[in-house]
């Protein structure tokens, strides 16, 4: 019942908003009670930051395990998390439209965690295209900061508009990004 609970309030946190949507929205849907609902979770809230949390730290755990591959070069590695990323929205484009639309609404006290993530997320990122700019993978004169926000500004929109079952495949999307990257940062 957890399970399904947090499945209902993905759907409809992302159709209607975290906000629109209230517990009877959610216990209405799957048929039961609010004394179900809070059975399992303490709040609305509650919800929220499990669905945050969730999301970030399985993309980061999977961005943790392609940076730690020591046989792949820092371009390898940059497009395994593209690809990674990309072809996450198959499985977790709900959770994560949420994750980026909704973080506002989640309390202080608890976004902390979820941001500490995110922030490490990006630090990952940015401290690969810094060790390609050191090795000379990467052109010398990039500025790793804003290259890394260029990237994930292009995959995390991706999730809004991307249709993995469209005619455009998760590996094409992939390349297409990374060439579009590269040409710009590859020496």
């Amino acid at each position: 019942m957890r399970n399904k609970i947090l499945e209902t309030s993905i759907e409809l946190f992302d159709i209607k908003g975290y906000k629109e949507t209230s517990v009877q929205d959610i216990v209405d849907v799957i048929g039961v009670t609010k004394g179900t609902f809070y059975y399992y979770f303490t709040s609305k809230q509650d919800i929220i930051e499990n669905i945050a949390l969730s999301y970030i730290e399985e993309i980061l755990s999977k961005q943790e395990a392609i940076i730690s591959d020591t046989s792949k070069d820092c371009t390898t590695k940059l497009r395994d998390i593209v690809y990674m990323l990309i072809s996450d929205i198959k499985t977790n484009r709900r959770s994560a439209r949420i994750f980026f639309r909704e973080m506002r609404n989640i309390e202080e006290g608890n976004f902390l965690n979820i941001k500490s993530k995110r922030s490490l997320f990006k630090k990952h990122y940015q401290q690969l295209i810094e060790e390609g700019i050191k090795t000379g993978e990467f052109k010398e004169s990039l500025n790793a900061d804003m290259i890394t926000f260029g990237i994930l500004g292009i995959t995390n929109w991706s999730y809004y508009w991307f249709n993995p079952e469209g005619e455009i495949s998760e590996s094409d999307l992939t390349d297409i990004y990374v060439d579009m990257i590269f040409n710009g940062i590859k020496n």
